[in-house]
C-alpha cells in the first residue's frame, strides 16, 4: 500500500451526520480487515495521523478537515450462529464486523428472532463505533450483548472478552488504548419475532418524538450522575427525572432557558435540549460556540461540568 492508494482533499462534511467538517488530506475506505490493518500500517510507518472512521455520528470534524488519513471502515459482513440451548432459551451470536451497521444488525437480529438488541433501532453509526463508545438508549448499551472483540493495536490482534473491555458509561477500553476495533460478536437471545417488532417500534416511537431529526451528532452531553450534583441541587431536581441514577443533560441546559438557542446556522435543538443540530450550512466552530455557552451557563446555575459525548476531529 502507498500514497496511490488514498483519494485526496475529501470533504468529511458529506460523511458526516452533523454534514460538518473540512477536507481530509488522504481517504481510504477500507472493505475488509485486511484493508484496513493495511491502511492504518501505512500511515503509522509514515507518521501520518490516521482518524477511524465508521458512520460519522457523534463526531465534530473541524471546519479545517483533518491534516492526515481518514480510513473509512466498510468491513460490514455478518453472520447469525445459532448456539447452545440454556435452560430456557437458545443463546445465539452475530459474528460482525466493524463496518456493519446498527440498523443492518438490529434488522439481522430481528428477521431471525433474536432479541436483546431492540434498544439500538434508530441509533445511526456501526458496530465499532457503537462498541468504543458503548453506544445506548432506554437503560440498555453495549456492554449488555457484546460478547468478543477482535482489535488491532499496531502489532497483532487482540481479542477482548466483555469484561476485558472495561465498559462504562459511553465509554470503554478502546477509547483510551487507541486500538482499532475490527469485529465483534454479540450475544443475544431467540425471543419472539413478534415481540421484538413490537418493542421496536415502541422505541422508534419514542424516538420520533423526542428527537429532531435535522443533521445532528446525536447527544452532545452524558448524562450526570446524580450522587455528582452540589447537593443544595439534588433537592431541586425533581424525582421522576432522576433514571438509573442519571439525570439527563437536556433537563440542565433547558433549566437555563438555552433551548431553541443559536449561534450562526447550529441551533440547540427546540425539540430536544442535548441535541445540537445543523439548519443548513453550520459552521464548526458555530457549534463549538454553543458548547461553550451551554457549558458555561450551566455550570454557573448547577455548579456542574457537563462532559461532551461527542468526539472532537483536528481542534
Amino acid at each position: 500500500m502507498d500514497f496511490n492508494d488514498f483519494q485526496k482533499n475529501i470533504s468529511l462534511a458529506l460523511l458526516t451526520t452533523f454534514k460538518i467538517g473540512g477536507p481530509a488530506d488522504y481517504f481510504f475506505v477500507a472493505k475488509i480487515e485486511e484493508d484496513l490493518i493495511d491502511a492504518v500500517n501505512f500511515a503509522r510507518q509514515q507518521k501520518l495521523p490516521v482518524f477511524i472512521l465508521g458512520g460519522g455520528s457523534n463526531i465534530l470534524v473541524s471546519d479545517n478537515g483533518f491534516r492526515g488519513l481518514v480510513v473509512k471502515i466498510q468491513n460490514s459482513k455478518f453472520k447469525v450462529v445459532d448456539g447452545e440451548r440454556g435452560r430456557t432459551v437458545r443463546n445465539c451470536q452475530i459474528k460482525s464486523g466493524s463496518g456493519a451497521t446498527l440498523a443492518e444488525l438490529v434488522g439481522a437480529a430481528t428477521k431471525t428472532g433474536l432479541t436483546g438488541l431492540e434498544w439500538a433501532a434508530g441509533i445511526p453509526g456501526t458496530l465499532g463505533g457503537a462498541v468504543r463508545g458503548n453506544a445506548g438508549a432506554f437503560g440498555l448499551d453495549m456492554s449488555f450483548v457484546v460478547g468478543r472483540v477482535n482489535a488491532y493495536g499496531g502489532e497483532a490482534i487482540k481479542q477482548y472478552s466483555n469484561s476485558q473491555c472495561v465498559f462504562g458509561y459511553r465509554d470503554s477500553v478502546f477509547k483510551h488504548n487507541n486500538e482499532i476495533i475490527l469485529s465483534a460478536d454479540l450475544a443475544l437471545k431467540k425471543g419472539e419475532p413478534e415481540k421484538i417488532k413490537q418493542t421496536i417500534k415502541n422505541y422508534l416511537e419514542q424516538r420520533r418524538a423526542r428527537q429532531s431529526w435535522e443533521p445532528s451528532a446525536g447527544s452532545v452531553f452524558k448524562n450526570i450522575q446524580f450522587d455528582k450534583l452540589p447537593k443544595k441541587f439534588q433537592d431541586t431536581v425533581p424525582t421522576e427525572k432522576v433514571k438509573a441514577g442519571k439525570v439527563a443533560a437536556a433537563y440542565f441546559i433547558e433549566s437555563t432557558g438555552l433551548k431553541g438557542h443559536q449561534i450562526g446556522q447550529a441551533q440547540i435543538s427546540p425539540k430536544h435540549s442535548n441535541f445540537i443540530v445543523n439548519l443548513g450550512g453550520a459552521k464548526a466552530s458555530d457549534v463549538l460556540d454553543l458548547i461553550r455557552l451551554v457549558k458555561n451557563k450551566v455550570k454557573e446555575k448547577f455548579g456542574i461540568e457537563l462532559e461532551e459525548e461527542i468526539q472532537y476531529i483536528e481542534f
